[in-house]
């Protein structure tokens, strides 16, 4: 496994003052884009490695507790998957496909942390 984090995404409310903030403190130029009906993302650089994007929509809340992230779930995620209950977590999301993104999974870490896990396969 090259990297321990996989994509992560910070809840906004505001996309057009996010992609305005973080625009300016890491001196790039950002888009939101809406990626789905109800939704907007703006994809924050990765020169094609780890990768995240602000998002808004239903679902999204911004929050001090934390951002949303997503773990490499390695060649297969069902792999940690079957190990996350045993380690006393809880699967929220069962591997479920995101097209030709792959697959995603949520599951709670014991301590209730919210984590996604991603793979291609």
């Amino acid at each position: 496994m090259a990297n321990a984090i996989n994509w992560f995404e910070i809840p906004v409310n505001d996309m057009a003052r996010a992609v305005t903030f973080y625009s300016t403190i890491l001196d790039v130029e950002l888009t939101a884009d809406p990626a789905t009906p109800g939704y907007s993302m703006a994809v924050l650089p990765n020169q094609g490695g780890v990768g995240g994007a602000l998002l808004s929509g239903e679902g999204y809340t911004p929050s001090s507790q934390g951002v949303l992230v997503y773990l490499n779930g390695g060649d297969d995620l069902d792999a940690i998957l079957t190990r996350v209950a045993a380690a006393g977590g809880q699967v929220l999301m069962p591997k479920t496909s995101i097209g030709e993104n792959g697959f995603a999974a949520f599951f709670l870490d014991s301590e209730g942390n919210k984590l996604g896990l991603h793979s291609m396969g």
